[in-house]
């Protein structure tokens, strides 16, 4: 065989519908940098973008985001999703921060899971919408907030635990990378390893064909939104530690990024198909766009733009997919 005949296979292999959306994120990438670095090269006279430690603070900030991506994955892969991530993330800080010492880390887990459990018994048993039950929650939780911090910034400070876990460093790797690996191995290891993740994609494909096959879907959408939850709470404390405090409003930037990711990395948005490696480029993809849209003072305004346009183009592409197939 010769080495003509082997290019195409490998060419069709990288080109495959599951890798397409990870090969195309990662040219987005690319042109990017290239962008950003002919940027500064322009203005400042640094290849700022390129340089390692940039790149690691880059990565730090995206830490908080790929941690809240993950959790939504899983619930997107359901043919859900969880709009009540803002105000989770705020409540997570908030009580964790409140309670300090060895329960703030806990405290802020379980206000996340909390929530979670609450938006799965909603739409598992009660059927209502995801898109309106949780909207519905993130709405209470803001109440919530408000009402126990008077409508004022809460006074307290972040533990040195949450500093730690958000801004320390091992062997000169932000600590928050190590967390946000930690999560990823295990939604990896929940999707390919265990028959929850088996569950959760056929529950995406069709939840009616699931259940009359024996799937328990009621309490895979329940364990999916617990742990969006609960990643949600996480990404809180940690952001609460990286700023040193809590305060209202902290988890209103993650929502639409967080879907952007995961629709970019190739998740269908009504469920049924995804990669998480897809997901990780999509975070990676959307802070260095992120990075990029600060270093050229582009307005908050102009980055919703650019991220709802994202979301919205990867649907339309995502139907066209699917007629094609039909």
């Amino acid at each position: 065989m010769t080495t003509t005949d082997t290019m195409p296979k490998a060419k069709s292999r990288l080109w495959t519908p599951e890798n397409k959306p990870v090969v195309i994120a990662s040219g987005c990438i690319v042109v990017i940098l290239a962008i950003g670095t002919a940027y500064t090269l322009a203005t400042q006279g640094t290849a700022t973008l390129l340089s390692p430690g940039y790149m690691l603070q880059q990565l730090q900030v995206g830490s908080f985001l790929g941690i809240v991506a993950a959790g939504m994955m899983l619930v997107i892969l359901l043919g859900h999703i969880d709009l009540s991530v803002p105000w989770t993330v705020a409540a997570s800080a908030m009580m964790a921060t409140a309670f300090g010492g060895a329960a703030a880390l806990p405290v802020g887990l379980s206000v996340g899971l909390a929530v979670g459990l609450v938006n799965g018994l909603g739409v598992a048993y009660l059927r209502i919408p995801s898109m309106i039950f949780t909207l519905g929650v993130n709405a209470v939780m803001r109440g919530l907030m408000v009402a126990y911090t008077g409508g004022f910034a809460p006074q307290t400070a972040a533990t040195p635990l949450m500093q730690y876990l958000a801004v320390g460093k091992i062997l000169g790797i932000p600590v928050a990378l190590f967390v946000w690996a930690a999560v990823s191995v295990l939604v990896v290891f929940i999707l390919r390893k265990t028959p929850v993740g088996r569950y959760i994609f056929a529950i995406g494909n069709r939840e009616s064909a699931a259940y009359l096959a024996g799937a328990p879907t009621r309490w895979v959408i329940v364990f999916a939104f617990g742990l969006c939850g609960m990643m949600a709470g996480l990404s809180g404390t940690l952001l609460a530690g990286y700023s040193t405090k809590a305060y209202q409003g902290m988890g209103d930037a993650y929502l639409l990024p967080a879907i952007a990711a995961v629709v970019i990395g190739g998740t269908h948005i009504l469920g049924g198909r995804g990669r998480y490696l897809g997901t990780l480029v999509g975070v990676i993809l959307i802070v260095l766009l992120n990075s990029v849209l600060s270093i050229m003072q582009m307005p908050e305004a102009g980055r919703q733009v650019i991220y709802g346009s994202v979301i919205i183009l990867m649907l339309l592409f995502y139907d066209r997919g699917r007629q094609e197939r039909q």
